[in-house]
Protein backbone atom coordinates (compact mmCIF):
# COMPACT_ATOMS: atom_id res chain seq x y z
CA UNK A 1 0.00 0.00 0.00
CA UNK A 2 2.83 2.30 0.68
CA UNK A 3 5.03 3.67 -2.47
CA UNK A 4 8.81 3.23 -2.29
CA UNK A 5 9.56 6.61 -2.78
CA UNK A 6 9.13 7.88 0.92
CA UNK A 7 6.45 5.94 2.42
CA UNK A 8 4.11 8.64 0.24
CA UNK A 9 0.47 6.84 0.26
CA UNK A 10 -1.97 7.97 -3.51
CA UNK A 11 -5.39 7.12 -3.89
CA UNK A 12 -4.66 3.89 -5.92
CA UNK A 13 -2.63 2.46 -3.67
CA UNK A 14 -4.99 2.64 -0.37
CA UNK A 15 -7.63 1.09 -3.35
CA UNK A 16 -5.22 -1.29 -4.14
CA UNK A 17 -5.24 -2.22 -0.09
CA UNK A 18 -8.68 -1.73 0.97
CA UNK A 19 -10.63 -2.51 -2.34
CA UNK A 20 -13.64 -0.63 -2.96
CA UNK A 21 -15.38 -1.33 0.24
CA UNK A 22 -14.76 2.32 0.93
CA UNK A 23 -16.64 5.74 -0.97
CA UNK A 24 -14.52 6.95 -2.94
CA UNK A 25 -14.65 10.94 -1.61
CA UNK A 26 -13.49 9.48 1.81
CA UNK A 27 -10.61 7.45 0.16
CA UNK A 28 -9.37 10.45 -1.45
CA UNK A 29 -9.84 12.58 1.67
CA UNK A 30 -7.60 9.86 3.34
CA UNK A 31 -4.98 10.37 0.54
CA UNK A 32 -4.53 13.98 0.79
CA UNK A 33 -4.58 13.77 4.60
CA UNK A 34 -1.70 11.24 4.35
CA UNK A 35 -0.03 13.51 1.53
CA UNK A 36 -0.26 16.45 2.97
CA UNK A 37 1.21 15.30 5.94
CA UNK A 38 4.77 12.95 5.36
CA UNK A 39 2.19 9.71 5.26
CA UNK A 40 1.05 10.24 8.27
CA UNK A 41 -2.47 10.80 9.81
CA UNK A 42 -2.54 14.80 11.48
CA UNK A 43 -3.02 15.07 15.04
CA UNK A 44 -6.31 17.10 15.95
CA UNK A 45 -10.12 16.12 15.06
CA UNK A 46 -10.07 13.45 12.13
CA UNK A 47 -12.49 13.96 8.59
CA UNK A 48 -12.45 9.95 8.42
CA UNK A 49 -14.22 7.41 10.07
CA UNK A 50 -12.36 5.80 12.53
CA UNK A 51 -13.13 2.09 11.02
CA UNK A 52 -11.20 3.45 7.81
CA UNK A 53 -8.42 4.95 9.88
CA UNK A 54 -7.95 2.04 11.92
CA UNK A 55 -8.11 -0.21 8.24
CA UNK A 56 -5.50 2.10 6.49
CA UNK A 57 -3.20 1.94 9.67
CA UNK A 58 -3.89 -1.71 9.35
CA UNK A 59 -2.26 -2.08 6.19
CA UNK A 60 0.35 0.19 7.04
CA UNK A 61 1.76 -2.14 9.15
CA UNK A 62 1.76 -5.11 7.38
CA UNK A 63 3.85 -3.14 4.48
CA UNK A 64 6.15 -2.09 7.82
CA UNK A 65 6.65 -5.70 8.46
CA UNK A 66 7.40 -6.83 4.71
CA UNK A 67 10.10 -4.17 4.57
CA UNK A 68 11.71 -4.60 7.83
CA UNK A 69 11.71 -8.49 7.24
CA UNK A 70 13.22 -7.65 3.75
CA UNK A 71 15.82 -5.08 4.76
CA UNK A 72 16.88 -6.91 7.98
CA UNK A 73 15.54 -10.60 8.13
CA UNK A 74 12.81 -11.71 10.10
CA UNK A 75 14.99 -12.81 13.14
CA UNK A 76 16.56 -9.25 13.42
CA UNK A 77 13.53 -7.53 13.10
CA UNK A 78 11.64 -6.58 16.36
CA UNK A 79 8.34 -3.97 16.77
CA UNK A 80 10.27 -0.83 16.57
CA UNK A 81 11.74 -1.67 13.34
CA UNK A 82 7.96 -2.29 11.93
CA UNK A 83 6.84 0.99 13.13
CA UNK A 84 9.53 2.89 12.02
CA UNK A 85 8.64 1.92 8.21
CA UNK A 86 4.96 2.07 8.92
CA UNK A 87 4.78 5.42 10.33
CA UNK A 88 2.84 4.93 13.13
CA UNK A 89 2.89 4.51 16.78
CA UNK A 90 4.28 1.84 19.03
CA UNK A 91 0.08 1.72 21.01
CA UNK A 92 -0.85 1.69 17.30
CA UNK A 93 0.74 -1.39 16.40
CA UNK A 94 -0.47 -2.83 19.49
CA UNK A 95 -4.38 -1.94 18.89
CA UNK A 96 -3.97 -4.40 15.87
CA UNK A 97 -1.15 -7.25 16.42
CA UNK A 98 -0.13 -8.94 19.77
CA UNK A 99 3.38 -8.96 19.01
CA UNK A 100 5.85 -9.26 15.90
CA UNK A 101 4.60 -12.25 15.14
CA UNK A 102 0.98 -11.96 15.11
CA UNK A 103 1.63 -9.16 12.21
CA UNK A 104 4.32 -11.43 10.64
CA UNK A 105 1.76 -14.10 10.09
CA UNK A 106 -1.12 -11.18 9.06
CA UNK A 107 1.01 -10.00 6.64
CA UNK A 108 2.22 -13.81 5.29
CA UNK A 109 -2.02 -14.15 4.84
CA UNK A 110 -2.59 -11.05 2.79
CA UNK A 111 0.12 -11.59 0.46
CA UNK A 112 -0.95 -15.07 0.06
CA UNK A 113 -4.42 -14.51 -0.92
CA UNK A 114 -3.05 -12.11 -3.32
CA UNK A 115 -0.73 -14.47 -5.25
CA UNK A 116 -3.38 -17.06 -5.06
CA UNK A 117 -5.85 -14.57 -6.39
CA UNK A 118 -3.52 -13.35 -9.39
CA UNK A 119 -2.30 -17.05 -10.19
CA UNK A 120 -6.36 -18.47 -10.17
CA UNK A 121 -7.33 -15.44 -12.04
CA UNK A 122 -4.35 -15.96 -14.60
CA UNK A 123 -5.09 -19.80 -15.04
CA UNK A 124 -8.67 -19.62 -15.57
CA UNK A 125 -7.33 -17.66 -18.72
CA UNK A 126 -6.15 -20.84 -20.38
CA UNK A 127 -9.67 -22.25 -20.37
CA UNK A 128 -9.67 -25.73 -20.88
CA UNK A 129 -6.17 -26.33 -22.06
CA UNK A 130 -3.73 -27.61 -19.44
CA UNK A 131 -0.32 -26.12 -20.51
CA UNK A 132 -1.70 -22.74 -21.25
CA UNK A 133 -3.49 -22.50 -17.71
CA UNK A 134 -0.30 -24.05 -15.87
CA UNK A 135 1.75 -21.21 -18.54
CA UNK A 136 -0.85 -18.71 -17.42
CA UNK A 137 -0.48 -19.46 -13.51
CA UNK A 138 3.64 -19.60 -13.74
CA UNK A 139 3.70 -16.36 -15.30
CA UNK A 140 1.24 -14.62 -12.60
CA UNK A 141 4.13 -16.09 -10.46
CA UNK A 142 6.83 -14.63 -11.83
CA UNK A 143 5.27 -11.45 -12.53
CA UNK A 144 4.49 -11.37 -8.75
CA UNK A 145 7.89 -12.06 -7.49
CA UNK A 146 9.41 -9.52 -9.82
CA UNK A 147 6.28 -6.80 -8.87
CA UNK A 148 6.57 -7.49 -5.37
CA UNK A 149 10.04 -9.01 -4.15
CA UNK A 150 9.32 -8.13 -0.39
CA UNK A 151 6.19 -10.05 -0.47
CA UNK A 152 7.82 -13.04 -2.13
CA UNK A 153 10.68 -12.70 0.50
CA UNK A 154 8.48 -12.82 3.30
CA UNK A 155 6.47 -16.32 1.58
CA UNK A 156 9.42 -17.95 0.43
CA UNK A 157 12.56 -17.20 2.00
CA UNK A 158 11.78 -15.16 5.30
CA UNK A 159 8.85 -18.08 6.55
CA UNK A 160 11.53 -20.72 7.07
CA UNK A 161 12.99 -18.86 9.94
CA UNK A 162 10.17 -17.70 11.55
CA UNK A 163 7.81 -19.60 13.77
CA UNK A 164 6.04 -23.09 13.77
CA UNK A 165 2.98 -21.26 12.02
CA UNK A 166 4.82 -19.72 9.83
CA UNK A 167 6.60 -22.74 8.50
CA UNK A 168 3.09 -24.22 8.29
CA UNK A 169 1.38 -21.75 6.30
CA UNK A 170 4.09 -21.88 4.05
CA UNK A 171 4.01 -25.28 3.34
CA UNK A 172 0.20 -24.85 2.82
CA UNK A 173 0.49 -22.37 0.31
CA UNK A 174 3.05 -24.62 -1.25
CA UNK A 175 0.39 -27.62 -1.09
CA UNK A 176 -2.38 -25.52 -2.10
CA UNK A 177 -0.78 -25.13 -5.48
CA UNK A 178 0.29 -28.38 -6.05
CA UNK A 179 -3.45 -29.46 -5.37
CA UNK A 180 -4.21 -27.08 -7.95
CA UNK A 181 -1.86 -28.66 -10.65
CA UNK A 182 -2.68 -32.33 -9.88
CA UNK A 183 -6.33 -31.64 -10.10
CA UNK A 184 -6.18 -30.05 -13.24
CA UNK A 185 -3.79 -32.87 -14.85
CA UNK A 186 -6.40 -35.50 -13.81
CA UNK A 187 -9.51 -33.43 -15.07
CA UNK A 188 -7.75 -32.39 -18.34
CA UNK A 189 -4.85 -34.45 -19.51
CA UNK A 190 -6.07 -37.41 -22.08
CA UNK A 191 -7.60 -40.07 -20.27
CA UNK A 192 -5.93 -43.16 -18.47
CA UNK A 193 -3.08 -40.71 -17.82
CA UNK A 194 -2.01 -41.37 -14.30
CA UNK A 195 0.52 -39.57 -12.03
CA UNK A 196 1.01 -39.53 -8.50
CA UNK A 197 0.25 -36.38 -6.43
CA UNK A 198 3.95 -36.57 -5.69
CA UNK A 199 4.57 -35.15 -9.24
CA UNK A 200 2.87 -31.96 -8.82
CA UNK A 201 4.40 -31.39 -5.27
CA UNK A 202 7.67 -32.13 -7.07
CA UNK A 203 7.00 -29.58 -9.47
CA UNK A 204 6.11 -26.99 -7.28
CA UNK A 205 8.93 -27.37 -4.62
CA UNK A 206 11.18 -27.27 -7.55
CA UNK A 207 9.76 -23.70 -8.75
CA UNK A 208 9.82 -22.65 -4.99
CA UNK A 209 13.67 -24.19 -4.47
CA UNK A 210 14.53 -21.44 -8.15
CA UNK A 211 12.81 -18.30 -6.65
CA UNK A 212 14.06 -19.33 -3.13
CA UNK A 213 17.72 -19.03 -4.60
CA UNK A 214 17.48 -16.32 -6.85
CA UNK A 215 15.32 -13.72 -3.94
CA UNK A 216 18.57 -14.68 -2.14
CA UNK A 217 20.99 -13.78 -4.99
CA UNK A 218 18.85 -11.03 -5.57
CA UNK A 219 18.59 -12.14 -8.81
CA UNK A 220 14.97 -10.85 -9.48
CA UNK A 221 15.62 -8.55 -12.95
CA UNK A 222 14.97 -11.51 -15.50
CA UNK A 223 12.45 -13.46 -13.88
CA UNK A 224 9.61 -13.06 -16.74
CA UNK A 225 12.38 -14.89 -19.18
CA UNK A 226 12.22 -18.14 -16.80
CA UNK A 227 8.80 -19.07 -17.64
CA UNK A 228 9.87 -21.47 -20.81
CA UNK A 229 12.16 -23.17 -18.88
CA UNK A 230 9.50 -23.83 -16.29
CA UNK A 231 7.03 -24.81 -18.25
CA UNK A 232 9.89 -27.00 -19.29
CA UNK A 233 10.19 -28.76 -16.17
CA UNK A 234 6.29 -29.24 -15.12
CA UNK A 235 5.15 -30.61 -18.79
CA UNK A 236 7.95 -33.25 -18.67
CA UNK A 237 6.75 -35.81 -16.01
CA UNK A 238 3.18 -35.14 -17.56
CA UNK A 239 3.90 -35.34 -20.99
CA UNK A 240 7.00 -36.33 -21.73
CA UNK A 241 10.13 -34.66 -23.41
CA UNK A 242 8.97 -33.70 -26.64
CA UNK A 243 6.19 -31.77 -25.77
CA UNK A 244 8.25 -30.38 -22.66
CA UNK A 245 10.63 -29.18 -25.29
CA UNK A 246 8.01 -27.38 -27.52
CA UNK A 247 7.77 -24.50 -24.47
CA UNK A 248 11.44 -24.18 -25.02
CA UNK A 249 10.75 -23.55 -28.94
CA UNK A 250 12.76 -26.69 -29.66
CA UNK A 251 11.21 -28.62 -32.74
CA UNK A 252 9.78 -32.18 -32.05
CA UNK A 253 11.45 -34.73 -34.21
Amino acid sequence: MVSSDRNQISRELLVAALGDQWPADLIQTAAELLSDSDSRFPSGPRRLPGDLVRAIQRERLLVGMLRAVSELGYRSTNVQDVIERAGVSRPTFYEHFSNKDDCFLAAFDTCAQRLRDQIATAANEGGDVWRDRIRGGFGALLTFAAAEPEAARMMIVEARAATPDAARRRIALLDYFATCIDDKVRELLPAGTTHSPITASGVVGGVESLLYARLNKGQMDDLPALLPSLMYFAVLPYEGHLAASEELGLKST
